[in-house]
């Protein structure tokens, strides 16, 4: 049950006015604040004298307990009861005749364990999972049982399975959870995803999805004027993730160059190759296998020694490419690996590009969100250059998954490449504009509403609120970087460029052994000892991999706001106290 009110619309601006004071202070050239040009509810629709009645009657109805039953206005407001759930059904709940009370409580008992969960995730005496082999949880754990029955179960059950599923899940949003690109829980992120859950809209209309078209319109927009694209022009969608955004861009190349394709198939075009990094994602060469392009017709880019892709290489396989009769399509630029965090040389990639009029694809699905920050975004330099970019607002801006954008420069590219004109749907004499009908540039029908927990938490958090976030982060590596580069038990793999921090972990046993084949394939098993071991403890988790010659290697990645540098101290006590006797 809530028991603190909520808090007043003068503790919310006075709030607003300090963090507005302490950003001015970031640096001495900050921007002016910008005119308020949207006015909202408060400000628009209303004399000076109805604001104020609001805003009064706001504050008394937040003063008062969130739970209690209040029937003096037209909703009524439900308390939780002790409530027997061993005999309702799914059928006793609205909209079934009388089902408003049974719903209300079992709604508020939902949403006391999602509060409890919450609430533990932020607390770093609790364990970042609980984890049980899979056998373990098929077979069943103590009335948690994942098989599907004929008859319906009782809500009892139902509350229970609910509490159980995630009690042996993951809490990604822990604070020493750094296994994922993907990590944190934001609060105003979680109520957006709520409410879009609520609404239960598709994405493919303007006609049912009115306000959530408009926001993705807006955001969209702002999204390319970040990248550096004037007056924010172009085009753009959002997608299930960032693979299927890089697949978008592969797809509009493809139509750019060769629009026949479309209707006439792979057949009718030349022998047509991309080019991307070695250590690029493995969604491109995805998206060559799904569009028909074949992985053999993906050529991979050598790269420095910082893990950047090699302009001259890149050119020297073009050529290669033309003098085989091949037509180079797309070249794909990362800006932030999946592994090593590195960012290749945009502009220098663009020169190329421009030179033999090839598609440039930047993938910033995981290091796209450093535009948000005037201190880092120096990283992307050149990425205006692009023709499209992939970014992903659940990676480093927190935001919850899922949330990928494809951004396209040139406008009409999607619409030309996905539009199928779908009589029942996309109909040309609706009483509105209906350029708003933005389903048909998209490969999907229907299309979850990914913007609204973006949209609310931009509201919430404003532009310099993603920019601290962003900041912190890559502030606590390089605490971890400078905490183990010279500790004694750590060798670097890379000097990190983002939140990345790749390094080998030598147990005791291993420090004095002459280098050679015994000590590497020794090594190569420590890190997934001590992550097994993590992950039986529940104590924190951190992923591994091996990359090309080199055996495992921890690959520490922070992107959750709420971790602090005392829980990079304890990931490190940790790998050495549970790596010490290996």
């Amino acid at each position: 049950m809530l028991r603190r009110s909520a808090p007043s619309y003068q503790d919310h601006a006075s709030f607003s006015r300090t963090m507005y004071r302490n950003t001015r202070n970031v640096s001495a050239d900050s921007p002016p604040p910008p005119p308020r040009r949207r006015l909202g509810f408060l400000q628009k629709n209303n004399s000076l004298e109805e604001r104020s009645r609001i805003v009064s009657s706001f504050k008394e109805r937040s003063a008062r307990n969130l739970m209690s039953c209040d029937n003096s206005g037209q909703e009524t407001r439900y308390r939780r009861t002790e409530t027997d759930f061993s005999n309702m059904y799914a059928r006793d709940l609205l909209p079934a005749k009388n089902g408003e009370e049974p719903t209300m409580q079992f709604l508020l008992e939902v949403v006391d364990i999602l509060t409890n969960y919450i609430r533990k995730t932020f607390d770093r005496s609790t364990k970042v999972l609980d984890f049980h082999h899979p056998h373990q949880l098929l077979e069943g754990m103590e009335g948690f049982n994942l098989e599907l029955s004929d008859q319906p179960e009782s809500l009892e059950q139902i509350l229970v399975d609910c509490r159980d599923t995630l009690k042996y899940g993951v809490r990604t949003g822990h604070p020493r959870f750094f296994n994922q690109l993907s990590t944190g829980l934001d609060i105003v992120g979680l109520a957006g995803e709520w409410l879009t859950s609520t609404a239960n809209t598709n994405m493919f209309t303007y006609e049912i999805a009115p306000v959530f078209v408009l926001m993705e319109q807006l955001t969209l927009k702002k999204m390319r004027e970040i990248v550096g694209w004037r007056d924010g022009e172009g085009d753009g969608i959002f997608s299930p993730g960032g693979a299927i955004s890089n697949m978008y861009s592969v797809m509009v190349a493809r139509y750019k160059f060769f629009p026949e394709v479309k209707n006439k198939g792979m057949s009718v075009a030349p022998r047509l190759v991309l080019f991307t990094s070695e250590h690029s994602h493995y969604s491109i060469k995805k998206a060559s296998a799904a569009l028909g392009f074949g992985t053999e017709n993906v050529i991979l880019l050598s790269t420095d020694e910082r893990g950047r892709v090699i302009p001259a290489d890149l050119e020297a396989k073009v050529i290669a490419a033309k003098q085989k009769g091949y037509v180079p399509l797309y070249v794909n630029a990362t800006a932030g690996t999946t592994v090593y965090g590195a960012f290749d040389p945009i502009n220098e990639i663009a020169d190329i590009c421009e030179k033999y009029n090839i598609w440039l694809h930047v993938d910033g699905a995981w290091g796209g969100s450093l535009l948000m920050s005037r201190n880092h975004r120096h990283k992307l330099s050149g990425v205006e250059r692009a023709n499209s970019v992939t970014w992903n607002p659940h990676k480093m801006m927190g935001v919850p998954l899922q949330c990928s954008a494809i951004l396209v420069r040139e406008r009409g590219l999607l619409q030309g490449c996905n539009s199928l004109c779908a009589g029942y749907l996309f109909q040309p004499d609706k009483q509105y504009d209906v350029t708003y009908d933005t389903g048909d540039k998209a490969i999907q029908c229907g299309r979850h509403v990914d913007i609204f927990k973006f949209w609310l938490m931009w509201k919430a958090k404003g532009t310099i609120g993603f920019e601290h976030h962003i900041d912190k982060c890559l502030d606590l590596s390089m605490y971890l970087y400078n905490k183990i580069k010279n500790r004694e038990g750590y060798k670097m793999v890379y000097d990190p460029q983002h939140t990345n921090v790749c390094f080998w972990y030598y147990p005791p046993s291993l420090r004095g052994l002459p280098e050679g084949e015994e000590k590497r394939e020794r090594l190569h098993k420590v890190a997934p000892k001590i992550k097994a071991m993590m992950m039986e403890s529940g104590t924190t988790m951190v992923g591994y991999q091996p990359q090309g010659d080199k055996v495992n290697f921890f690959r520490m990645v922070i992107s959750n706001p709420a971790a602090t540098r005392s829980d990079i101290d304890f990931l490190t006590q940790e790998i050495e106290r549970l790596g010490h006797d290996l």
